[in-house]
């Protein structure tokens, strides 16, 4: 794929020493650098495209679109506490993946189904207000404003697209709990979001 396809020349300096942001920044007048990224994060995001359209060559394609539109978008990044670079890559790829779903799904006589979790991660009846969850600096400036605990419970669902099984077991906590917790964090959230558009 991508990172098969680029390639940058050694420099004295420790590439691997650098940031996501610091590389992802240097990218826009190196391009080759991006490569780096692509290495970083091919395998993870592969992975996650192919959960959501369960067609390895579909999933390689939006994996690579995403890419794509980080390296366009590279000047849109804003590193913030508690919004990283991975969380940034991941919303893209989603948004991009769930795309190509509808898409393909329209062209399907037979609707696909996708699995009950990742229901959660398109449409949430309770949480209308992380839909539209994008690489918008404001969305991830109210996130920031979440207690920690609660806004990684955010980034795993809405951003990573972990299911809440998945959760449960990074966070050592049962299943009901997680939902109780995802739920109290969603009016968290909703209320930083609110406050800071009426600020």
């Amino acid at each position: 794929m991508l990172a098969n396809t680029m390639a940058f020349e050694n420099t004295a300096e420790d590439l691997a020493d650098l940031t996501d942001a610091e590389i992802l920044g240097r990218s826009q007048r190196e391009p080759a650098l991006f490569a780096i990224l692509v290495r970083r994060y091919e395998a993870p995001l592969l992975r996650r495209a192919r959960t959501i359209l369960a067609d390895p060559e579909e999933a390689k394609e939006a994996v690579q679109d995403a890419f794509t539109k980080m390296y366009l978008y590279a000047d849109r990044y804003a590193p913030q506490e508690g919004a990283s670079f991975s969380s940034w890559a991941y919303t893209i790829l989603n948004r991009v993946a769930y795309t190509r779903y509808q898409a393909r799904k329209k062209r399907q006589e037979h609707r696909t189904l996708l699995e009950p979790e990742h229901y959660e991660s398109l449409r949430d009846s309770s949480a209308e207000f992380l839909e539209e969850l994008s690489i918008r600096n404001e969305v991830l400036a109210a996130l920031a404003k979440v207690p920690e605990t609660a806004a990684r419970l955010l980034r795993l669902q809405f951003i990573e697209g972990k299911s809440q099984e998945e959760i449960a077991t990074l966070e050592h906590l049962s299943v009901p709990a997680v939902k109780t917790r995802v739920h109290r964090a969603k009016k968290l959230f909703k209320q930083a979001y609110d406050e800071q558009h009426h600020a």
